[in-house]
């Protein structure tokens, strides 16, 4: 059915004449009723970034419209785009919910990156200018789809108007204002000037979902054709007349200081211009890269390592081990767990383990600072460019509106672009020279002083009863609080709800359960990492199942499905990836090798979804993945094709995690560094991913994050079926499966 969206009540939409002439269309991306920070679920995040950049921007936020489209006179449509695009398909998805409201194709519709403001720009489900969460497409699917709806309503009573016909008899095609009747047209442009006197309609009709003739249809990136032919500027790319090239070196050890270097023969170093320092890190000014990073080398910097220098992965893990058992804040309760815990019937109690992880994007660390005495610019690639803002004020103290940010494509965010760490350090070196300059990280630089996913310790405790379905569930999850440092005022009664997310909202009907959070705060910085909390808790939720499964002697598949009873949109998806992965037919034998088939399912950012991993164990305990099935029930689909890029990419990045990276210390410092040690799937152990999609109108999910948590568990368990061993650490340990 169509939805009838009445705006009486609050103006929540503006219409007006463009600058130039044309129309003018502003929102509000909170649509009809927006809530206030206080009234949010999810508060805004309230770093000290984020609330100096609060601080200073006086602006009001009331009702005004904080997204806009125009239509020039020539009938092209533009989008001021309030998320960024880092792979992920936005700058697709987006203008397809413009243009299906409005009627006009798809080529029509252009895209200009919104200014660092996070008064105007501010997502309706972060409370922020913030692209993560994978809520961009869930945040405007609404906000969006109205905005066009309205451009579209006064294009028509514009047209009406001229043509002294009701506008009730005239529909609109191809970026044109149609009269069947009278066999005529107008296009969009000729009508702008008419349309941006109109007042804003009291109600607008949405398209109903059997109306739709973009949405839920592939379509071509329109990104794509800029990144093949080398068009696409990333922020590595930004060029500034008379620029300099800095990279830098920070303390290996965190807190550590800097305790000498060698000035002298950097600087004799042909195409070095300066050495900068700081407490904490150094940077070599030069004509170029080549010359900065000689120079670095030349400049040889020494450390005083701090109260830090004797860490270790073995002090860490211990520390968290000792963390793990005592008792946490409670994230949820049902029935009384622990009672039921001690009655008649098997127990099975598990520790699972989950290492530190870099994001390791394509695209290192690096920000270009032009800083004069009037103003700032920063070319950057940022998840959170408000916050980049902000940042940039507060070292600087310009006010806000003389620090102008200006956003390149993401060459890979996975949440590591939410922070400003770079930015922070690109801006205090700026400080100490003059002229432009682009700060670039090594690949080195970028793993060893990444904000690393937080290294989980979880226990968790079992008891069947006599049918061996579970009784009795306990779920305590031990890690860092991203949440603590981002949004402080999300975490509630001792509960960070991302480290839990995956973990108390078990789709799985079981009667006594408790879920506990210890927050244990290791010395090593943590950020959000592609998924974070269900990255580590659906893998430890799923493998326990089918622990559970096992010792029931049970098949997994039928085990999940008994304790989905009040999960109708969770069963559909398991029914739906054992049907297309043929679970019940035996896996084609390999050579030499042990072969298997893993299970897992998650409810996440909005999704559901079910993967099956098909594997092969050599006698040297190699894994093998050879197929992974995908069931996805992601509500309304705007872009198929997304939809199913997201799933491939997400699963292979979940795999590469799984299978072999880790982040460890050793005196304090991170071991890995490069691509060497700490390594991507390669094009020839990449699986194949088929990704089935469930038709629905519900809302939509979010895709971004969703199937990078979900293949982890689908491995190890595949990997037990195939070997009968159960790894409950992760990267898994293959040598722990050679054949004896």
């Amino acid at each position: 059915m169509s939805a009838a969206v009445n705006f009486n009540r609050r103006r929540v939409l503006q219409v007006g004449a463009a600058a130039g002439g044309g129309l003018l269309i502003g929102f509000n991306l909170y649509g009809c009723e927006p809530k206030k920070p206080t009234d949010r679920k999810d508060p805004p995040p309230e770093t000290a970034v984020g609330a100096a950049a609060t601080a200073v921007s006086n602006r009001p936020a009331g009702l005004a419209p904080n997204a806009f489209i125009r239509i020039a006179r020539d009938g092209v449509v533009t989008l001021v785009m309030h998320k960024v695009e880092m792979g992920q398909g936005t700058f697709t998805s987006m203008p397809m919910l413009i243009a299906e409201e409005l009627g006009v194709d798809l080529a029509k519709v252009k895209l200009e990156q919104a200014p660092a403001d996070n008064t105007l720009y501010s997502d309706p489900m972060l409370g922020g200018q913030v692209t993560g969460g994978s809520t961009s497409v869930r945040a405007a699917w609404k906000p969006l789809r109205e905005a066009g709806a309205t451009a579209r309503s006064v294009l028509v009573t514009a047209a009406a108007n001229k043509w002294g016909v009701d506008a009730a008899t005239l529909t609109v095609a191809d970026g044109k204002v149609l009269d069947a009747a009278n066999n005529r047209s107008l296009g969009f442009g000729e009508l702008v000037d008419d349309a941006a006197k109109l007042a804003v309609p009291k109600t607008i009709t949405l398209k109903p979902a059997g109306g739709y003739t973009l949405i839920g249809k592939s379509h071509l990136r329109l990104d794509s054709a800029d990144k093949t032919d080398g068009k696409a500027m990333f922020g590595i790319d930004a060029r500034l007349p008379a620029m300099a090239i800095a990279t830098v070196a920070a303390s290996p050890v965190i807190g550590g200081k800097l305790k000498s270097a060698d000035d002298a023969k950097a600087l004799a170093v042909k195409g070095v211009r300066q050495v900068l320092k700081l407490d904490n890190a150094v940077a070599v000014v030069a004509d170029h890269m080549w010359a900065a990073k000689q120079g670095l080398a030349a400049l040889a910097p020494t450390w005083d390592d701090g109260p830090n220098g004797a860490m270790s992965s073995a002090t860490i893990r211990a520390d968290m081990m000792t963390a793990s058992e005592k008792a946490g804040a409670v994230a949820e309760n049902l029935g009384d767990a622990a009672k039921s815990l001690l009655d008649k019937g098997r127990r099975i109690d598990a520790v699972y383990e989950l290492p530190f992880l870099a994001h390791a994007t394509m695209e290192p660390m690096n920000c270009t600072v032009d800083l004069r005495a009037d103003g700032c610019d920063l070319w950057v690639g940022t998840q959170v460019p408000s916050l980049a803002q902000g940042a940039a004020a507060k070292i600087t103290g310009l006010p806000l509106e003389k620090v102008k940010v200006h956003n390149f494509y993401l060459g890979g965010g996975f949440g590591r672009r939410l922070e400003v760490d770079y930015v922070v350090q690109a801006v205090s070196f700026a400080k100490l020279m003059k002229g432009p300059v682009k700060f670039v990280w090594s690949r080195e630089e970028d793993i060893q002083h990444d904000m690393f996913r937080p290294y989980y310790v979880d226990r968790l405790s079992a008891r069947l009863d006599a049918k061996g379905m579970p009784a009795a569930w306990f779920h305590r999850v031990t890690g860092s609080s991203i949440m603590a440092r981002f949004a402080p005022g999300a975490v509630k009664d001792g509960v960070d709800p991302d480290a839990v997310e995956g973990a108390r909202e078990l789709q799985y009907t079981i009667p006594n359960m408790r879920v506990e959070y210890v927050r244990h705060e290791p010395p090593v910085p943590t950020a959000f990492w592609r998924g974070v909390g269900p990255t580590h808790n659906v893998f430890v939720v799923e493998s326990f199942m089918d622990e559970l499964a096992a010792a029931a002697k049970l098949d997994p598949l039928g085990y999940r499905r008994a304790l989905l009873t009040k999960a109708p949109r969770m069963l559909r998806v398991l029914d739906l990836v054992a049907d297309k992965a043929g679970w019940k037919t035996p896996m084609r034998a390999v050579a030499g090798r042990r072969v298997g088939k893993g299970l897992s399912m998650q409810f996440a950012f909005g999704s559901y979804m079910a993967q099956v991993a098909e594997v092969s164990v050599g006698p040297d305990g190699d894994v093998k993945v050879h197929r992974v099935v995908c069931a996805l029930d992601c509500g309304q689909v705007i872009n198929p094709d997304t939809v199913v890029a997201q799933m491939e990419g997400g699963i292979v990045f979940g795999l590469t995690a799984a299978l072999y990276d880790q982040i460890t210390f050793d005196k304090g410092r991170v071991v890995q560094s490069n691509f060497g040690d700490y390594r991507m799937m390669r094009m020839n152990e990449a699986p194949k991913v088929e990704v089935h999609i469930v038709a629905s109108t519900d809302e939509p999910g979010g895709i971004g994050e969703p199937g990078t948590a979900a293949i982890a568990p689908a491995l190890a368990n595949a990997v037990f079926n195939a070997t009968g061993k159960r790894l409950r650490k992760l990267p898994l340990d293959q040598a722990a499966l050679k054949k004896a």
